[in-house]
């Protein structure tokens, strides 16, 4: 399967398609119960706000861990190319922009990163940008 700008976002079906549903189903579920009984049911609501919770938190620390090794790989990809640290253009990126350089084939790379630079491109601006998409199937 190819992977470009239209095709890249990707679903976690259990994340996005069972666990947050029926975790605001729960929240919603638990509301209606402290309405009813604010006295003796605010630990539901309390249960449904830390389903909520935990629901977030998990996937915000795969996102974060991913963009971790995300800018790993680019300091790598850049090194190979240049020979050089990718420290100082790394400086002037914010990680949004690195993930989204991440795209881009090794041709297109160095040229995409002085330009999101010098234009301070969005990430979607630079995933727009990418001619050779260079897919990533293991992002969660």
């Amino acid at each position: 399967m190819n992977q470009d700008y239209e095709s890249h976002t990707r679903y976690y079906h259990l994340h996005h398609f069972i666990i947050l549903p029926l975790a605001f189903f729960l929240f919603i579920w638990t509301v209606e119960l402290t309405l009813e009984d604010p006295v003796n049911d605010w630990l539901y609501l309390l249960v449904g706000v830390l389903f909520i919770l935990i629901s977030f938190i998990n996937r915000i620390y795969a996102n974060r861990n991913q963009d971790r090794i995300i800018r790993l790989e680019m300091r790598l990809r850049y090194y190979q190319l240049t020979q050089v640290p990718f420290t100082e253009k790394e400086n002037l990126l914010n990680i949004r922009q690195i993930v989204a350089l991440r795209f881009a084939s090794d041709e297109e790379l160095l040229p995409l990163i002085d330009r999101a630079i010098l234009n301070n491109l969005s990430s979607k601006e630079i995933k727009k940008s990418i001619h050779n998409w260079q897919g990533d199937f293991l992002r969660v």
